[in-house]
């Protein structure tokens, strides 16, 4: 198997792109009409491996990432099923290989997939992301592996993901405010949503939750399913000591390195991996840990580029970030992190979003209000749904922060660079708002994800 190039890609893409003039991208929450495309296809859902199935607001997927590491430290082979993408289809379907590290289905293979999909379905109503879902089931039941990890697309208890029947665990990450006009205007209502990947008597493992009412919700179903469940802070913890990771749940104490991925929030979600994988019946070591601690990556979330085109246009010596989180939620944790980065090494911060309009741009920028020097807002590329840079930066004004539209991201990049005054520390930027403007950035360095 080979990850994709350009040249290759063009098959994929051209089938992805003919089933988006036939059907609509958006959601249209209902199992009815995947149900009946995956009996079409022999019902594939029906012939995974064990599934760890994933659902939150925020976190979710970092909590796949660690478990994927967790299962091929352990030499565990892992299908991955990831939305949305960054910059190409192909890192939706990441298939495992026994022994080592999954790589990203090659293009003649999703191209096989999607034709497939698309005659099965036989011109029945149904959207893209359903079709995609299929084309998962479909890949993944028909190569060996020992796990799957499933994230859930949105919500949960209609999200397509979510006709498997018997998960080897069901795995909810923090709830917050999120896709209110599909799943409800409170956090108990996207957690009722959210718990409804909970199975009758499969094991449940609850990860860090911010708010009670929400962590309420996902326990009382837990119980009432008849479900095993591990919920964080109760059954399983992990905080920083001396510069190390402390884990510990019912089985024991595991003293680890530091995750890979920066932030003190992805300690949480190391743990919720940690004890996932163990309920989900795998063998977890402090080895198979302290390897995967090591090992762990995930594209777009507080990453750091080093290399690529857009340091091209930075000030000489600046830290720049990209994170795809895009909630009031997700900019909590992400300003948290910036602040910790300004506690080690002061530098100015500088913020350049991209968002599109089914967010809350005042309540993401809200989190940056007392840290940041300056926001340019940029309009997403690809993305019918990007908000305007010029109302974006009215949303950042609204949170109490100074903005300007710019015309891109290497534009903002110049223009940080023209405000860099003489013998000042080099700025820290964060790239952000949006996991489409991540990977606008990503695609724009020239570091796709692989």
């Amino acid at each position: 198997m080979t990850t994709m190039n350009e040249a290759a890609a063009s098959e994929a893409e051209k089938e992805i792109e003919h089933l988006m003039t036939l059907h609509p991208k958006g959601f249209d929450m209902s199992l009815e009409r995947i149900s009946r495309l995956l009996e079409v296809l022999g019902n594939p859902h029906l012939k995974l491996p064990p599934v760890i199935h994933v659902a939150g607001t925020n976190g979710k997927g970092s909590v796949t990432a660690f478990c994927r590491a967790l299962l091929e430290a352990g030499g565990y082979s892992v299908h991955v099923d990831t939305s949305p993408h960054l910059v190409n289809w192909h890192e939706r379907y990441r298939i495992g290989v026994k022994g080592g590290r999954g790589q990203l289905v090659s293009d003649a293979d999703l191209a096989d997939a999607l034709r497939r999909v698309g005659e099965a379905n036989a011109g029945q109503t149904i959207t893209v992301f359903e079709i995609l879902t299929a084309v998962s089931f479909l890949l993944f039941s028909e190569k060996p592996a020992d796990a799957v990890i499933l994230e859930v697309g949105m919500g949960g208890r209609f999200d397509s993901t979510n006709v498997v029947s018997n998960p080897a665990v069901s795995v909810i990450m923090p709830i917050s405010l999120d896709h209110q006009a599909y799943l409800g205007d409170r956090v108990e209502l996207i957690a009722a949503e959210k718990a409804g990947i909970m199975k009758r008597g499969c094991p449940v493992v609850i990860g860090q939750q911010e708010f009670e009412a929400a962590r309420e919700v996902l326990v009382s179903t837990a119980e009432r399913l008849g479900c095993p469940v591990a919920v964080y802070g109760q059954d399983f913890s992990a905080h920083e000591e001396f510069g190390r990771l402390l884990y510990q749940d019912e089985f024991g104490l595991a003293d680890l390195p530091l995750p890979r991925l920066p932030g003190r929030h992805q300690y949480a979600n190391a743990a919720a991996a940690i004890r996932a994988v163990k309920a989900a019946g795998f063998t977890v070591t402090e080895a198979v840990m302290e390897k995967a601690m090591t090992m762990v990556e995930w594209p777009a979330r507080l990453q750091r580029l080093t290399e690529g085109k857009l340091l091209q246009h930075a000030p000489a010596g600046a830290e720049i970030w990209v994170d795809g989180g895009h909630n009031p939620g997700a900019g909590e944790v992400i300003a948290e992190a910036m602040v910790a980065f300004e506690e080690r090494q002061p530098r100015p911060l500088y913020i350049i979003a991209g968002m599109i309009n089914t967010k809350d741009p005042v309540g993401y920028f809200r989190a940056f209000a007392d840290i940041a020097e300056h926001v340019f807002t940029v309009r997403i590329r690809g993305s019918e749904a990007a908000l305007d840079p010029v109302v974006l930066a009215h949303s950042a004004f609204d949170a109490g922060l100074v903005a300007e539209p710019a015309g891109s991201i290497a534009e903002a990049l110049q223009e940080i660079t023209r405000r860099q005054l003489p013998g000042s520390p080099p700025p820290r930027i964060l790239i952000g708002g949006s996991l489409y403007f991540a990977g606008n950035a990503l695609a724009d360095n020239g570091t796709p994800p692989t």
